[in-house]
């Protein structure tokens, strides 16, 4: 099991730069433009989805920040919001590279945030909806970036499995 969660945190970070390499070619009246998705905009859908990957962490990891809400804006520029989300993506490699597969048949509890419950449940789904909600928000800002006029990147996971080899084996 554990080589597959690696594939998917390699592969979400290598999609997270392809949509941002995208979205830095917006201006920012676009970058921030309410089109209509569920956080509105590419600036607004790219700060959702690090918030969520925060929160999920300090679930996991127990440690880090988290906001404690799910359209929180983390940060206000691009550029900021970029280099946070490579650092939340180096986290998530690290924090997927050190479980053991003993650790994936374990369990997690925490609290959710949008109506207040506590939740117990096996890791490794928590993990797959982790990688889950990247991959359908991601799709979302892609719409967006298409919508713009713009090529937005291919981020097939069979695209990803043959440029770096991980996964074919």
């Amino acid at each position: 099991m554990k080589p597959h969660f690696a594939m998917m945190a390699a592969y979400n970070a290598w999609c997270n730069e392809r949509i941002y390499d995208a979205a830095a070619q917006l201006s920012d009246a676009d970058y921030r433009a309410d089109r209509g998705a569920f956080f509105k905009s590419v600036h607004g859908t790219l700060n959702h989805l690090l918030a969520t990957d925060r929160i999920w962490l300090k679930r996991f990891m127990g440690q880090g920040e988290a906001p404690n809400r799910l359209d929180a804006i983390l940060f206000e520029n691009l550029s900021d919001l970029r280099s946070a989300r490579q650092k939340e993506d180096e986290r998530i490699v690290s924090y997927i590279h050190r479980l053991s597969e003993a650790d994936l048949a374990g369990r997690i509890r925490y609290k959710t945030i949008t109506n207040p419950a506590e939740i117990e449940q096996p890791l490794a789904p928590a993990l797959v909806h982790l990688f889950n909600h990247q991959t359908h928000h991601r799709g979302q800002v892609h719409c967006l970036l298409t919508g713009f006029g713009l090529d937005a990147p291919a981020l097939d996971l069979i695209l990803f499995q043959r440029q770096t080899g991980i996964g074919l084996a």
